[in-house]
């Protein structure tokens, strides 16, 4: 499918540090004091490795690799990003030193082309981006101290002016990436001929897949145990704001929210971000410093404490708190669906009919319970790419069979909710066909117009950009024509 160049460019992009790792801010992992130790000895072992060596060696690891642009690239850096990628467990038979200098580039000279157009990031962007990070860092390993150590770096000043330089670079690359693609679409014929294009036993084979509807049941608690969680939220908002708590460990304690509680209720977000319309209408109306009033959403009662406003983004920090839902309230839900289940074996209704009128889904329940594949909002799953509790649901269901009622608790930190499930088609594996699988060619279609758009772009800025790589290096077989041969 020639894509192969493109997806080892993404892999090596997608798991370097520090541009990578902490950016990825939940992917960082939990280090403890004698995780430090290790990686401080093992530093400690690689300087005194390094103060034995030879100084023409020494020299060498910080020679300059490459130059894009207004960009050098050291030998160091190389060598420094291999080790990252090592300590984040990551793979790295695939990824050679040649492999890494042509990411480095590619990177350098997007940065350096988007400042010649004037895509600009501003420092306030930049550094926000660093403090989040570090916020991060510190919630999930434990103290700066402990962030400096695991990284090696001599004080926190020094840490944000890495920090800085990464994310400046990284966000320059993102937004020239993303400039060039911007408008780039694709038609019906163009997908047409992409698709002739391909030998037919060279066309890619798609794996089984299933279509999925659900009847969803979700129980609604009592007034009496939501004016507890009312009053609860009351209590924490009085003594943040009157006795000057901190609403950080308030929300570690009390927040049932799964996506926040471990960081202190945190979160950043602006106006686009995809998050409650209830939620971020209350947390743009308030001011620096000010904790809301107690608030519904679907996931339950929320108060916000807005930490720090930066134009259209917001650092906050939230409590989330549900009401509890009785046993009998969910017994009765249960036993609703188990009705309605039975109605529909014994075809008074059809699953579609009774999704209409009986489900609780505002999503689905309009287009007869279809699920949508979160990944290409398709009606599709694919087996081998199903979510886990979705495919133990439905794994050993046959045609038209139908369920028993489901208890299931939201991943998100909603309420627990009773459903039924029926497979309402099947695709078994299949070579590629046009019309059975248009959406997914045309995705692979405009994947490699986007790519093509990229190498043209890349090879006419390459022409047109100063660019040195070192002799060592010159013999690296490149994606790209670095060496201009």
């Amino acid at each position: 499918m020639k894509f192969s160049k493109v997806t080892n460019s993404i892999y090596i992009g997608s798991v370097m540090l520090f541009s990578s790792v902490v950016a990825a801010q939940d992917s960082i992992p939990t280090v403890t004091d004698n995780e430090v130790e290790t990686i401080e000895a093992v530093a400690e072992a690689t300087v005194t490795k390094k103060d034995s060596s030879i100084n023409f060696k020494r020299v060498k690891l910080d020679g300059i690799a490459a130059v894009v642009g207004d960009y050098v690239i050291l030998d160091s850096d190389i060598a420094k990003t291999l080790i990252d990628l090592k300590s984040q467990g990551a793979s790295t038979d695939d990824i050679t030193h040649c492999g890494l200098l042509g990411k480095l580039m590619e990177d350098r000279l997007y940065a350096n082309q988007a400042v010649q157009d004037s895509i600009l990031v501003s420092d306030d962007e930049v550094n926000a981006t660093g403090d989040r990070q570090l916020q991060s860092l510190v919630q999930q390993i434990g103290s700066m101290d402990k962030v400096l150590k695991y990284y090696k770096k001599e004080d926190e000043a020094t840490f944000r002016e890495e920090l800085y330089k990464i994310n400046k670079l990284r966000m320059l690359s993102e937004r020239m990436q993303q400039d060039i693609i911007k408008e780039i679409e694709i038609t019906p014929e163009e997908v047409r001929q992409f698709f002739n294009k391909i030998p037919e036993d060279e066309r890619p084979i798609f794996g089984a897949e299933l279509e999925i509807a659900q009847i969803t049941k979700e129980p609604e608690p009592s007034e009496e145990e939501k004016q507890k969680v009312i009053d609860k939220l009351n209590q924490i908002k009085a003594d943040v704001d009157d006795n000057d708590a901190s609403f950080s460990v308030k929300a570690i304690l009390y927040s049932q929210d799964p996506g926040s509680k471990s960081k202190g209720g945190f979160y950043s977000i602006t106006k686009s971000t995809g998050f409650d319309k209830t939620f971020k209408d209350v947390a743009f109306s308030l001011k620096e410093g000010e904790v809301s009033e107690p608030f519904e959403t679907t996931f339950g009662y929320h108060i916000i404490f807005i930490e720090k406003i930066r134009g259209q983004e917001l650092d906050l920090r939230h409590i989330l708190i549900q009401p509890e839902i009785s046993q009998n309230v969910l017994d009765e839900a249960k036993k609703e669906l188990d009705s309605i289940r039975k109605k529909i074996i014994n075809k008074e209704f059809t699953f579609a009919e009774a999704a209409l009128n009986f489900s609780d889904e505002k999503e689905t329940k309009f287009d007869g319970g279809l699920l949508r594949n979160p990944q290409d909002f398709s009606s599709r799953f694919e087996l081998t790419k199903m979510d886990p509790t979705l495919y133990n649901q439905v794994q050993n269901l046959k045609d038209n069979e139908i369920t028993y009622p489901v208890l299931e608790q939201d991943p998100r930190g909603g309420a627990p909710k009773y459903k039924i499930l029926k497979i309402t088609n099947r695709f078994d594996e299949h070579v590629a066909n046009f019309s059975k699988d248009y959406t997914k060619i045309q995705d692979l279609a405009l994947t490699e117009k986007k790519y093509n758009a990229i190498k043209k772009w890349m090879d006419e800025h390459i022409e047109e950009t100063y660019i040195s790589v070192n002799d060592d290096n010159k013999d690296c077989e490149f994606a790209n024509n670095w060496v201009k041969k």
